[in-house]
């Protein structure tokens, strides 16, 4: 018995970091609850062809895979080359993210329109003056017109920049450096619209049409632009419309903001529209009510992953945790409801949902999972819907059983929604102060850290170490997803975190209030980040290329992931990876993304699973990028 619990404590030690993630993961191992880890220990040995990138299912010739040790077979039954076979696989990953992303914004496109003509339940057009500041970026006139007729013609015409009528997204125009627009050119990668690319990218990887690595690799490039300037840059836009831009906000985090006695109610995905409107059912008075009839004290909601991240920017709503939260938050045994849209949901998470009582509603037409109750959810009737799938999670709470419960005592304090308004308005409107600061020295340079969880890496060390070692070092770090939820679990969210900065940075957090690690949002918010290092950019009269940046991934699982680093480097941004994506299976192509793509976009992609060695090369990168600007 002493030997079966000193197994049970070592394991739990090798899966994560937070003291909180622990005391669940304890209690899933006890009562028997399999859960992410324990699905990657019964894959071991996983495929070494997958790992490496050099196996190929694209058509039914094969499936084909090559001999990564230079033995036979070196080609396909096409004819396809490691170099092909690893290129097209990661233009596959990357246009998949990408397509995640931008339909992601095309949904709330569609919302902001159906908003604007009247059509939707329960929406509004909350920030006028961004819509504003949106519409006059894409040149169309707002005077004289209602913020309805603004709205729906912005949406209108951001809509047909999803096709390829346009041949061009205005974001590109409006927004980009016109050095780093010169590049994109002269590369034959600027984005002509967002689906274009994708279905381009699909095109391409099919057996017979584009056999040139470099020339799949450039337009993988191009793809993962129309996210990043398009598709997820309109999502960000356009939920700042309809919900408002984000202001710093004051909650807690972590698997402890679950309640003992209230209905608690998990809200688990991506998209917005849904979550808005759910915040605004659980404050109806009827529902309210019911709750009290069936014994609780009222409905306690928490954020899970990116939903989470855009409740808590706008409505200061606490988070239950990241990507591989999702199952312990169940496995506490007290959460009556996860309600769940699309994307980083496990399949698995109604079957750990049936060991307790634990009811998922899945509420999207693409994205139904078996054994969830479905609840269909549109813009037409949000509210009332909003209100159904509440009354399910309410009458759901007398189930509960308390001898199963067991939700830890130690919330952690954030400050959040850093968005790139606020940033600038702190600043009095200018980013001049920031960059006195980095041409003082007092900041290095600035550093996003952005992604998932993975269970190959303990929960959260990779993404706290990281942010930790570089506020140390005196480089601001911005942060998105679930890396961001991770450093506020870490407690890296809060003004006090400070006294862990250098001397530098640690003043210049002290005088404004601010912690040295900022929230910027969710994963789709990764265009925060853009925009401001454009404006940063654009003061100087330089490239992004140019700028003493950043970006990191360091516990990524996701395509969404492939394609953000992607615009990233694309952008001019280095960026550090954590876990090798699946090209290793071809030389050349490693040694385009991590060393001859410098000559073309001032930046690269780096592998490296050591945080602390991350860092290394990432500071490395920006005192380069400081030499050359002669600062």
């Amino acid at each position: 018995m002493h030997h079966e619990l000193k197994f049970i404590k070592q394991e739990i030690e090798k899966r994560a970091l937070n003291e909180t993630d622990k005391e669940i993961i304890e209690k899933s191992i006890l009562d028997g609850i399999e859960t992410a880890w324990d699905r990657l220990y019964k894959q071991q040995p996983q495929c070494g062809f997958g790992l490496l990138g050099v196996c190929c299912n694209r058509c039914v010739l094969g499936p084909c895979r090559i001999d990564p040790f230079g033995g036979e077979p070196q080609r396909g039954v096409c004819g396809a080359t490691s170099d092909l076979i690893v290129a097209r696989n990661l233009l596959d990953t990357l246009a998949t993210g990408a397509a995640a992303h931008s339909d992601h914004g095309r949904e709330v496109l569609e919302v902001l329109l159906h908003t604007a003509e009247g059509k939707s339940q329960g929406y509004q057009i909350t920030d006028e003056e961004k819509l504003k500041a949106v519409a006059v970026d894409y040149g169309i006139k707002i005077e004289g017109k209602s913020k309805e007729e603004i709205a729906k013609e912005l949406a209108v015409t951001m809509l047909e920049e999803f096709g390829t009528l346009t041949y061009g997204i205005k974001f590109v125009d409006a927004r980009v450096p016109e050095k780093t627009k010169q590049m994109w050119q002269k590369l034959g990668i600027v984005p002509r619209s967002v689906d274009r690319e994708i279905v381009e990218a699909m095109h391409r990887v099919q057996m017979g049409v584009d056999s040139d690595y470099v020339n799949i690799l450039l337009h993988a490039l191009r793809t993962a632009l129309s996210d990043g300037w398009g598709g997820s840059m309109m999502a960000t836009d356009c939920s700042d419309i309809l919900f408002g831009t984000p202001t710093p906000k004051t909650s807690i985090f972590n698997l402890s903001v679950l309640s003992k006695d209230k209905v608690n109610v998990i809200l688990h995905g991506h998209n917005p529209i849904l979550s808005e409107m759910i915040v605004k059912a659980s404050e109806d008075p009827e529902i309210l009510k019911l709750a009290e009839q069936k014994g609780a004290k009222g409905i306690n909601l928490a954020g899970m992953c990116c939903t989470g991240n855009e409740l808590l920017m706008r409505k200061g709503v606490p988070i239950a945790g990241t990507l591989l939260d999702q199952e312990l938050a169940i496995v506490t045994g007290a959460v009556e409801a996860m309600i769940i849209d699309y994307q980083c949901i496990f399949p698995s998470i109604t079957f750990t949902a049936s060991c307790y009582h634990t009811k998922v509603i899945s509420t999207s037409s693409k994205a139904k999972f078996p054994g969830a109750i479905h609840m269909e959810f549109n813009p037409a009737s949000a509210f009332d819907t909003a209100k159904q799938i509440l009354r399910i999670a309410v009458e759901n709470f007398p189930n509960r059983n308390p001898d199963r419960v067991k939700i830890p005592e130690k919330p952690m304090k954030v400050m959040a929604g850093f968005s790139e308004e606020v940033i600038r308005k702190a600043l009095g409107g200018s980013y001049k102060p920031l960059i006195d600061l980095i041409v003082s020295g007092k900041i290095k340079g600035a550093v996003g850290i952005v992604g998932c969880n993975n269970p190959k890496i303990k929960m959260d060390y990779g993404h706290v170490t990281l942010a930790k070692e570089l506020i140390k070092r005196d480089i601001l770090v911005v942060e998105t997803g679930c890396s961001a939820v991770a450093c506020g679990k870490a407690g890296l969210l809060q003004p006090e975190a400070a006294d862990m900065a250098g001397e530098g940075l640690r003043q210049v957090c002290k005088t404004l209030g601010i912690p040295p690690v900022l929230h910027m949002g969710s994963c789709v918010d990764c265009s925060r980040i853009l925009v401001m290092a454009s404006k940063i950019a654009k003061e100087l009269g330089v490239g992004i290329e140019d700028l003493p940046l950043g970006g990191a991934a360091p516990e990524w699982y996701s395509q969404k992931a492939v394609s953000i680093g992607s615009y990233f480097v694309a952008s001019g941004v280095y960026t550090v990876l954590g876990i090798p994506p699946t090209v290793m299976g071809s030389k050349n192509v490693v040694e385009l993304l991590t060393d001859k793509i410098k000559g073309l976009t001032n930046s690269a992609f780096a592998v490296e699973p050591d945080p602390l060695k991350a860092a290394d090369l990432l500071e490395s990168e920006i005192m380069r990028k400081r030499k050359a600007l002669g600062i």
